[in-house]
């Protein structure tokens, strides 16, 4: 499976990175396991938006220095590839962002 992450999703990690240290090893596991969850069937991931091309899901994603809190990472699964577009710590922001997304799908439509 191929990753790859948008220019937003980057400056997120970069200002989050800088916090919490071990974000980058958390991302690779987090990559490995993704490609074999079963997003319908697994309550720590949510289906924002679903079509032909494109699935976008919201996921708890588990950061080792929060020590059991936990981030949302927001990703697309997209022609054989997996797209980052947003990760942010659900204490201080409570919702994705939605124009971020829509920027995302208008952007992908083909």
């Amino acid at each position: 499976m191929n990753f790859e992450k948008t220019a937003g999703f980057n400056k997120d990690f970069k200002k989050l990175l800088k916090k919490y240290r071990s974000l980058e090893k958390d991302l690779r596991v987090f990559e490995k396991n993704v490609v074999f969850v079963d997003v319908q069937c697994n309550r720590k991931f949510a289906v924002l938006h679903k079509n032909e091309q494109l699935i976008i899901i919201k996921a708890r994603f588990f950061c080792k220095y929060l020590k059991g809190k936990t981030m949302r990472i927001v990703y697309a699964q997209h022609e054989g590839k997996i797209v980052f577009i947003e990760i942010f710590y659900k204490g201080t922001k409570a919702r994705e962002d939605k124009q971020r997304i829509s920027i995302f799908l208008r952007d992908n439509k083909k």
